[in-house]
């Protein structure tokens, strides 16, 4: 039987030993080289997965799992503002019978070292730290450098290791991400965050980090992630690292003086607080809350006129929800459910931003009396 293929190099798979096969193992090992330079990592220590919410979740999982059975500390600290994935990989966990702590955090949603580092005093049941090095919705960059130095003292105090993780899906392509100089043992990154395609991710991870697999039944990404790869969303996932290496200081100038621009023309509507750490932020992202406009009736309107928006994380996609991250610090539904995320991105322009504000004042007008039931 004769099988014609497009492109065999992309459609061959990866662990057949034929010329096809070997062809696409050349690719994926290519793109795993490419992620690995991209994020100061061993080109071992990459592992392909299909985004970063199973990153997550084979890291914060799968590492607890691995010390559970070692009889090694596997508690879990992490914070009440984390991504879903990471909020749903610790409820796994509590599910089991592990214990998961949050790291007190401030107003601004700020996560200071010297409180990880007490947290993880206080508790030796903790053997797992998971803390994000940026906020999705806050855009808030955390200091993962010191976090890691915080969980290595004390490390060396119990005489045990304490596994470091830290979701950089935000951050990767943003800011510089850089696993090595970080001292971490696990970080998760995802391919359509730096521009590339859907469907893949990575966990990075020191090349002789035990994990327990979340599933079984084959030995692809050496028996960390069975079942055959996305060849094809690999290379762009590949092709996509290699781009943000050479262009990241370009990009992040760019989307820095666009948010920038936003902050200023936010700063002049009535009742707009942006939230969030505007010292320390990714710089593509800005959480405001406009008061007394319903998130989803600014959204509907924006929408209505070309501009997209969230009302959180993407992760609540087909429904509206107030900011989860906002309720978590504690704030009243009321101002939650009136917070809208702006992100920007490398083909976003002063025009656009220039647009959005100019909309602003007619649709809040407008949103907060339909919102009251005064005519308008």
């Amino acid at each position: 039987m004769v099988v014609l293929l497009r492109d065999p190099t992309l459609d061959g798979n990866p662990s057949s030993v034929h010329g096809r096969g070997r062809r696409a193992r050349a690719v994926v090992e290519d793109a795993r080289a490419a992620v690995a330079a991209a994020v100061g990592a061993e080109t071992l220590g990459v592992t392909f997965t299909s985004g970063g919410t199973e990153a997550d979740a084979l890291a914060i999982v799968g590492v607890s799992r691995a010390r559970r059975a070692a009889g090694a500390a596997c508690g879990l600290l992490s914070s009440v503002i984390e991504h879903p994935a990471v909020l749903g990989a610790g409820e796994a966990l509590v599910a089991e019978g592990v214990a998961r702590e949050f790291v007190d955090l401030d107003a601004q949603g700020r996560v200071r070292p010297e409180r990880v580092e007490a947290a993880l005093r206080a508790n030796p049941a903790l053997g797992v730290v998971s803390l994000a090095a940026a906020n999705h919705e806050l855009g808030n960059v955390n200091d993962i450098p010191a976090i890691v130095a915080a969980a290595r003292r004390v490390g060396a105090e119990r005489g045990e290791s304490i596994v470091v993780h830290s979701d950089a899906v935000q951050a990767f392509g943003k800011v510089r991400v850089d696993f090595g100089a970080w001292d971490l043992d696990l970080m998760s990154i995802s391919s359509h965050k730096i521009y590339g395609p859907k469907g893949v991710g990575a966990l990075i991870h020191r090349p002789g980090q035990v994990l327990a697999p979340l599933w079984t039944g084959g030995s692809q990404e050496r028996g960390r992630r069975v079942g055959t790869e996305a060849v094809p969303a690999i290379h762009g996932f590949g092709v996509a690292a290699a781009l943000v290496g050479e262009e990241l200081e370009d990009r992040r100038v760019h989307i820095v003086a666009l948010r920038d621009r936003l902050l200023a023309g936010l700063s002049a509507l009535e009742g707009a607080d942006v939230q969030g750490d505007p010292a320390h932020n990714l710089g593509n992202t800005v959480l405001v809350e406009l008061r007394g406009c319903p998130g989803e009736l600014m959204l509907m309107n924006l929408d209505l006129e070309g501009v997209a928006v969230s009302t959180g994380s993407a992760c609540n996609s087909g429904r509206f929800a107030a900011s989860k991250v906002l309720l978590a610090l504690e704030q009243a539904p009321e101002r939650a459910g009136c917070a809208l995320r702006f992100s920007l991105g490398k083909g976003n322009s002063e025009a656009e931003v220039d647009r959005v504000l100019s909309l602003l004042p007619t649709l809040v007008e407008r949103v907060r009396a339909a919102a009251s039931g005064a005519p308008g």
